[in-house]
């Protein structure tokens, strides 16, 4: 029996800029010894603030995961990183299985409601190509995460159209964060 692979989302808000983050990121991955597939991608908010999320795929026999309190290393004040665990997700599409070139954006949209029309949101990818993934435990923050793959010139449009035309709970366009 062929295992399926299982994708964590952890999100994170901070305001730190992606230098610092990514130290710290660095510790915080090294801390749960993860040897698993994981990306990180980062969103600047209006509020100039950062949203970082980070997807660990690993099998569903697998699937072991553990967030740590960091140790503080030192005496300086810690900026606040607040993290929010999303929830494990299967994959019901998957179009784009590679991370993101360099001129292309990542929109990711958290969507709640389980009676979502998905095919509302496949209208959009005429310029790009459109994962989704499900939830596959009941006690995951979203019904639904999607991640529209779109060259940079039109990322900005696709968002806002999808704002306009269909319904969920937040959406941002991601960049990859490499350390």
């Amino acid at each position: 029996m062929k295992e399926e692979t299982i994708v964590q989302f952890v999100v994170f808000e901070t305001a730190l800029d992606s230098e610092e983050f990514i130290v710290r990121w660095e510790r915080y991955k090294h801390s749960i010894n993860n040897q698993r597939d994981i990306t990180l991608q980062q969103h600047v908010q209006e509020n100039g603030k950062f949203k970082y999320v980070s997807q660990h795929k690993c099998s569903s026999g697998d699937f072991q995961f553990v967030l740590n309190k960091e140790r503080r290393v030192s005496k300086m004040p810690e900026t606040e990183v607040r993290k929010k665990l999303a929830g494990g997700y299967s994959a019901m599409q998957l179009e784009c299985v590679h991370e993101t070139k360099k001129d292309e954006s990542k929109i990711i949209v958290f969507v709640q409601d389980p009676q979502t029309d998905l095919d509302s949101f496949r209208q959009f990818c005429v310029h790009g190509k459109l994962n989704i993934y499900e939830a596959y435990y009941e006690n995951c923050q979203f019904a639904y995460i999607l991640e529209f793959f779109v060259k940079n010139e039109y990322a900005s449009d696709v968002l806002q159209q999808l704002k306009i035309f269909t319904s969920f709970a937040e959406a941002g366009i991601y960049k990859e964060c490499h350390a």
